[in-house]
């Protein structure tokens, strides 16, 4: 929460903008606070400092105090910056999403709501965002500038995956600018974001890129590549078959080259994650519990999820941080 403050001030933008390191009076003074509220403001920066998001520095040698300057994480909190998080992290700390833990506790010793969110709403997450506009706009705000920095990294390291494609569906693409970034890398190919009917209503596509509504539980367009973003983390093992068995439908037989991309966590890989990206993955997973039926999940679980819908092998390539690439084949 100190850090969403942080964000709605604007404070890595006006650190930035100020072109030097901002001492404590003049960093107040930009975003308006009172003098009495001084020692608060310093409270709120010391907090961000010790979490990494912000630095100590001083404007100059005589000047006893304090300042402050950008790290390379609160660089990515600018509103200037194309691979922004600010809308992640405005999303994630809503009040509508914050409004289920407080339910955890009674959630969990009833089974009248299937999930926490439903306990607190009334409804399912996707239900509620289907007719609050405010929701729907937010969500898929957080889930584009989530993936940006990704869609980057995937193009340096994993360029192959979309290379001598004809076509590729992004299941679940929700406003597409993931996409976009991929359509631009690719001319040649044809990229559809395939998403719910209210979520790409109204949508512009462009010369190698359209928009078209639909469920993907009763079908997805045919393409030689499904790309699967962040979605089976948000479904039920049931549904992620479900989902898993209308995208084989859609790349049709294994001798046609057709494959999968996914796109998510794989938890419990003890070799390769350090403390703070495990806990950080096991934070995602409360998330999925508490908002959503769902789960993060381990190899081993994806593994047979990937057998029950019918698939042979997968690739998996770990490139994208928290998340890796996993590449499916029928």
């Amino acid at each position: 929460m100190s850090l969403k403050c942080a964000v709605e001030l604007q404070i890595p933008d006006i650190i930035h903008n100020h072109g030097q390191a901002m001492n404590l009076s003049d960093l107040a003074l930009a975003l308006g606070i009172h003098h009495s509220k001084l020692h608060c403001l310093h409270r709120l920066m010391r907090v961000l400092i010790h979490s990494g998001f912000f630095a100590e520095s001083k404007t100059n040698p005589t000047d006893q105090q304090k300042a402050y300057v950008l790290t390379p994480v609160s660089h990515l909190l600018r509103k200037d910056n194309p691979l922004s998080s600010t809308p992640f992290i405005l999303g994630m700390l809503d009040p509508v999403l914050l409004k289920p833990w407080q339910y955890l506790s009674s959630w969990l010793q009833n089974l009248d709501h299937p999930t926490a969110f439903s306990a607190a709403h009334g409804e399912s997450m996707w239900d509620y965002a289907g007719h609050e506009p405010r929701v729907n706009h937010f969500f898929n705000d957080a889930m584009a500038s989530d993936g940006l920095l990704a869609a980057s990294v995937v193009l340096s390291k994993c360029k192959g995956v979309f290379e001598g494609l004809k076509s590729v569906v992004d299941v679940g693409g929700g406003t597409g600018i993931i996409t976009k970034v991929f359509a631009k890398a690719f001319p040649q190919t044809e990229f559809t974001v395939f998403d719910l009917p209210h979520v790409v209503h109204g949508l512009q596509g462009c010369e190698n890129l359209k928009y078209l509504g639909g469920d993907m539980f009763e079908g997805v367009p045919h393409g030689d590549m499904i790309m699967l973003k962040w979605i089976l983390h948000d479904w039920s093992d049931q549904d992620c078959i479900k989902i898993l068995e209308r995208c084989k439908e859609a790349i049709g037989k294994k001798e046609n080259g057709g494959k999968i991309v996914i796109m998510d966590i794989i938890i419990g890989n003890q070799e390769l994650d350090e403390h703070q990206s495990t806990e950080t993955k096991l934070f995602f997973d409360m998330e999925m519990m508490v908002c959503l039926d769902s789960q993060e999940r381990s190899e081993q679980q994806w593994s047979k999820l990937f057998a029950h819908a019918g698939f042979s092998h997968y690739e998996t390539y770990h490139i994208l941080g928290l998340r890796c690439l996993i590449e499916l084949f029928p």
